[in-house]
């Protein structure tokens, strides 16, 4: 999805209050939670910069919890609908994210509950990597031969074969943690869990995975 596509949904920022900074370094260092409550007081631009921010984190983390491209762009666009719509009751309380990542989830797991029947069957596609599964594999010249690469795609494969059969909660934990990179903090605020309690949950799923996947390991 485009960001064009993107800010389409929302009103234009011809006329209404800029961001002014004096760099761009200031705008990447500036806190995104303060520049969320530049949304809350009309600054489009402001708004902008975030979805231009989360855009591609927004995607990825809905295709891994639908596994459709189109579906993922269309539920990217709703988070970024009802950031929009709930700016006037932000409050900066937690960081950006754990809000952002919150209205995500909640979107992601309603639409798991409701097309629970249509979720289609999981296939690795040529630009993913190893590194979206966390494990390596060894190859002495660094490019893997046609062999190598169906090991890996299989890997691909059963990796999301057994992600997607965890428990919900522990399915989404994972998917924070392992590929979205949120602390367990942050999980805990999303899922309204405390922080031990996080922990346990994905504890239990990592096990879980490891039994499940080890003739991969």
């Amino acid at each position: 999805m485009s960001s064009m596509a993107i800010r389409g949904a929302f009103p234009s920022t011809a006329g209404e209050k800029q961001l002014h900074f004096s760099d761009p370094t200031t705008l990447a260092e500036t806190d995104d939670a303060q520049i969320m409550l530049r949304v809350r007081e009309g600054d489009d631009a402001a708004f902008n910069y975030l979805v231009e921010r989360y855009r591609v984190a927004m995607i990825n983390f809905m295709y891994r919890m639908v596994h459709n491209a189109s579906i993922a762009e269309e539920l990217a666009q709703e988070v970024f609908l009802r950031v929009y719509r709930s700016r006037a009751n932000y409050t900066a309380d937690a960081k950006f994210t754990t809000w952002l990542y919150r209205i995500a989830t909640n979107l992601a797991m309603n639409h798991a509950r409701d097309n629970k029947h249509e979720r289609p069957e999981f296939k690795a596609s040529l630009d993913e990597t190893d590194e979206d599964t966390g494990l390596s594999i060894d190859v002495a010249d660094g490019t893997p031969n046609a062999e190598q690469e169906i090991l890996r795609r299989e890997r691909l494969r059963a990796i999301r074969k057994q992600v997607d059969a965890l428990p919900e909660r522990q399915r989404v934990a994972v998917m924070m943690h392992k590929y979205q990179e949120l602390d367990y903090r942050q999980i805990a605020e999303i899922l309204h869990l405390s922080e031990s309690a996080t922990k346990s949950l994905l504890f239990r799923a990592y096990e879980a995975l490891r039994q499940s996947l080890k003739d991969f390991v």
